[in-house]
């Protein structure tokens, strides 16, 4: 663990938090007042409200992309360190959540990209819509109507990019838009990603007792 990660992580962990619950003159503002006050004086205590207020969601898309627990909980402290470093990026041309929805999700296909035994290669290639809507499609009903424990388990067997992108979508609720903001890529290239992964899901599924 770096010498920064280790300051970090004290800086969190060990915040003195009792003041702002008893009186916290922060709790009115919203997320993106908050980042400004904290960009502007690179204040510890308030990055730690903003932690406490998206730990759980990034948490959760982590998790899509580790192997255990343990892993995704790293992988959630790594981006709030690196969250801490370039918040000034936030220019508020959206929502924080959904700048940090992005942030998140790349970070995680980067750390994934960078180790060579979990690289992922993106098969899917770029397509017309009207090319799109001539291939077969997986029902979104055929997915509702899974057993919830098969379910679970499939998306446990399935690759990390695959999970994270159905659960954005059917869990969170992220529209086709919404997704191309967060994944960078093109309309067509997030449906096409949506069908596969609705496919291996499907397939995987079904070899489930």
């Amino acid at each position: 663990m770096t010498f920064l990660k280790r300051l970090f992580l004290i800086l969190i962990n060990n915040l003195d938090k009792k003041p702002l619950e008893a009186d916290d003159p922060y709790a009115h503002l919203s997320d993106e007042e908050l980042v400004k006050k904290i960009v502007a004086n690179n204040n510890p205590m308030l990055f730690g409200k903003l932690y406490d207020r998206y730990a759980k969601m990034v948490y959760n898309k982590c998790y899509g992309f580790a192997r255990s627990e343990d892993e995704a909980e790293d992988l959630t402290q790594d981006v709030f360190l690196q969250l801490f470093i370039k918040l000034k990026m936030f220019k508020g041309k959206s929502k924080f959540s959904t700048w940090l929805y992005s942030f998140t999700y790349n970070f995680c296909v980067n750390y994934v990209n960078r180790n060579k035994q979990r690289k992922m290669s993106d098969k899917s290639i770029p397509v017309e819509d009207s090319e799109y809507k001539l291939s077969a499609e997986v029902p979104d009903d055929s997915l509702f109507e899974m057993k919830t424990n098969k379910l679970k388990e499939a998306l446990e067997l399935i690759s990390p990019e695959d999970k994270s992108i159905l659960l954005l979508k059917y869990q969170d609720g992220a529209s086709i838009k919404e997704l191309v903001t967060l994944m960078e890529i093109g309309e067509s290239a997030v449906k096409m990603r949506l069908k596969r992964a609705k496919e291996k899901l499907l397939e995987i599924y079904n070899t489930l007792a």
